[in-house]
């Protein structure tokens, strides 16, 4: 059989759920596909994606460490930053970086500071 990747999903750790929706469901705009707990005052482990980007986030101790970063490949950079600016969410305003190497980045921290950085190819690298 053929070794195929298929997908790349990060854990992020979280340290309260509320918090952890509000960022990543209210913010940036993803939806809960799943959530589970071993029992009801467990830690959380779930699932979170929007428009094929998939994200694990954990409550559980050693899953992930604070200050993890994604670099997720995208389009459409400029329109989500006008998508996150028109929420005015008060814990974050990001801006857009144009970068040298011929991308357009807009990196975001959530409360439990591990970033996501969005880049969008803007130019042809040069040699």
């Amino acid at each position: 059989m053929t070794i195929q990747f298929q997908r790349t999903v990060p854990v992020f750790r979280i340290f309260a759920l509320d918090k952890a929706k509000e960022f990543y469901l209210g913010f940036l705009g993803f939806k809960v596909d799943w959530e589970h707990r071993f029992a009801p005052d467990e830690p959380v482990y779930m699932q979170v994606s929007r428009d094929g980007l998939v994200l694990h986030l954990s409550e559980h101790h050693g899953d992930g460490t604070p200050g993890s970063v994604a670099y997720v490949n995208m389009t459409g950079v400029r329109e989500l930053h006008r998508e996150l600016s028109d929420k005015k969410y008060r814990n974050l305003r990001p801006g857009l970086q144009q970068q040298e190497w011929g991308t357009t980045e807009l990196a975001v921290i959530d409360p439990f500071h591990n970033n996501i950085i969005f880049g969008e190819r803007t130019e042809a690298m040069s040699a």
